[in-house]
């Protein structure tokens, strides 16, 4: 009850629409249960007395019950759609809006499919919730009402004998149901896997075809469909056995009816258009009765993807403002970790994180893989929220300013590429779409992307694909450096941003971060010598802790964590850099 409860909130803002759409569904019920009525009349009088002057006025009467049924039938139908599509844009909008609100630890534990799923197919269902159903429900509800007053007025005791039959013909209506909402759930799950599947599949399609695992993904893809194929059948069953069930037992009441009805007009005591009259209002009881089943099935299945729906509007996003929050000025001081700890659910990922980075001081981070480098630079943000211990900007700690004046002091370039499909122009400008021409194209020169930008065909108005797929991976990366150029943040996270890069790549990539780190305030994961080199302090991250901080030469006299990982990753490479081999090939 308190899903409908929540579903015809929604409903409230087209109250208006609502009411005149149950004026017309009230007209439609009316006219249904006057066509019944206006059957003994026609019969008795025209028909069997066979009186002239009722031929010309129950045509003229027929025929406007049947045009008025057509008008409201027609007002109805569009009315009920205006809403229930409104009510499914707002609830999709208001789920697309919630998304956006949540922490990335729901992101990392929802799979990006699922979530597709839920805005897509889910709201869908709800859609024919909201309309077809419940227009269905109350147009029946009101054709019943109306043709039962019909039943009653022409023969009391046939009509009470007829009702006998409706209990039965309720119960599986409510059985049926309860079964559909069931299998419903079932489906959507399975519709979700399938969705997920998808995503990876088209998304990663040069990693399938790298490792020639086609007909794996069509095995695994063949698999979750056959399971929504088995779910949907199971509906169907149900669904096709409803509507069957509901005609035997109201074909056994009308063969009932028929014996009785006739035996009393053999007798003399009811007139055959009394009789016609009745029975035609009861076999047109039993249609909405008989709709019932069907419109129950929809409605379950919508209750059921509701269900889902509203699991993730419920869900609450972890890192929120405080109501008190302050906006943050830009950073000016320091930006301080005191006691830092973090945990993955019970699992310890970072302990006792005492870190002080001075305004423009560029920070280097190393260690091995899984030591805790992005999830430090992670908890700068409020990407994630620590566990225990405080991060503060000049004095100011982070959870007590609001998000949206924290993010906007962070610029961001990852290993990962993040591009839109979309123009260059506007992926330049993410983040601010009034920038002007000239700060859009300064940025892209800054980051090394102005000349291949001008070469492609469009210039800026060129669409890149799906994650720049119509790029390089280095044009990818200086796309991504002048986003952050363009945004002009006082603190910068350099996210191990050029180890998938060759070394021609690298060099135009470096140059442009070389630009974008000037005067900065800069934290970088480093993979590459010259980074690490080149860094005012270099921070050394082991086992979630720190271990080791200063520069590169002290760093590597000390023969500690630093030294052993100076030599596992970076002698080799610096070897490489200098021999005259590449050396030649640079040149």
């Amino acid at each position: 009850m308190n899903l409908y409860g929540r579903l015809l909130k929604l409903v409230k803002p087209y109250w208006h629409r609502l009411a005149v759409a149950m004026v017309c569904m009230l007209g439609v019920a009316v006219c249904t249960a006057a066509s019944a009525y206006l059957i003994k009349p026609v019969l008795d009088d025209i028909f069997i007395n066979k009186k002239g002057e009722m031929l010309k006025f129950l045509s003229v009467v027929v025929l406007l019950v049947f045009l008025v049924k057509g008008v409201s039938a027609w007002g109805q139908a569009y009315l009920m759609n205006y809403v229930g599509q409104s009510i499914v844009a707002r609830l999709r909008q208001q789920l697309y809006d919630h998304l956006q609100t949540l922490s990335l630890s729901f992101f990392d534990q929802t799979p990006t499919g699922v979530m597709m799923s839920r805005i897509t197919n889910d709201v869908n269902l709800i859609e024919g919730a909201v309309s077809n159903a419940v227009t269905g429900l109350l147009k029946d509800a009101f054709s019943i009402l109306g043709l039962a007053v019909v039943i009653f007025y022409r023969d009391w005791k046939l009509a009470l004998i007829a009702m006998v039959v409706l209990p039965f013909a309720f119960y599986p209506i409510v059985q049926f149901g309860r079964m559909l909402r069931r299998i419903s759930t079932k489906s959507q799950e399975s519709m979700g896997d399938i969705s997920v599947i998808l995503h990876e599949t088209i998304s990663g399609n040069r990693i399938v075809k790298a490792f020639g695992m086609e007909e794996y993904e069509q095995k695994r893809f063949s698999k979750e469909n056959m399971n929504y194929f088995e779910y949907f059948m199971k509906s169907v069953k149900v669904r096709s056995l409803s509507s069957p069930l509901m005609e035997v037992l109201g074909g056994i009441g009308i063969v009932f009816i028929i014996w009785y009805g006739g035996y009393n007009v053999i007798k003399g005591v009811s007139t055959p258009g009394n009789f016609f009259s009745f029975l035609a209002a009861l076999i047109m009881l039993y249609e909405p009765v008989k709709r019932l089943s069907n419109v129950n099935n929809v409605l379950q299945q919508g209750m059921a993807a509701a269900q889902r729906v509203y699991d993730i509007l419920d869900t609450r996003p972890e890192i929120t403002d405080k109501p008190d929050a302050i906006q943050l000025p830009p950073m000016r001081n320091s930006l301080d970790l005191t006691r830092v700890q973090f945990c993955y659910g019970n699992e310890p990922v970072l302990e006792e994180i005492n870190l002080t980075v001075t305004a423009g001081e560029i920070v280097a981070i190393v260690g091995v893989s899984g030591a805790g480098k992005t999830t430090l630079v992670n908890l700068i943000p409020r990407f994630y929220e620590v566990t225990d211990g405080a991060i503060v900007i000049d004095g100011m700690d982070i959870r007590d300013v609001t998000l949206a004046s924290l993010r906007s002091q962070i610029g961001m370039v990852t290993q990962q590429t993040i591009l839109f499909n979309d123009t260059v122009r506007n992926n330049i400008a993410y983040g601010d779409v009034h920038k002007s021409e000239e700060d859009i194209a300064a940025a892209a020169k800054a980051a090394n992307a102005y000349d291949f930008i001008m070469k492609m065909d469009k210039g800026f108005d060129s669409v890149i694909g799906e994650q720049g797929v119509r790029l390089s991976g280095g044009q990818r990366q200086r796309l991504c450096i002048a986003r952050a150029l363009l945004k002009d943040a006082p603190i910068l996270i350099l996210d191990e941003a050029t180890s998938s890069l060759d070394s021609e790549s690298e060099l135009e990539v470096q140059k442009a971060l070389d630009t974008l780190m000037a005067g900065r305030t800069t934290l970088v994961i480093a993979h590459r010598l010259s980074t690490i080199k080149n860094a005012d302090r270099i921070v050394v991250l082991s086992a979630g802790k720190i271990v080791e901080v200063g520069r590169h030469e002290d760093l590597l006299k000390d023969n500690r964590e630093y030294r052993r990982l100076y030599e596992l990753q970076f002698a080799q490479f610096e070897q490489d850099v200098e021999s005259p081999e590449t050396l030649r090939s640079t040149a």
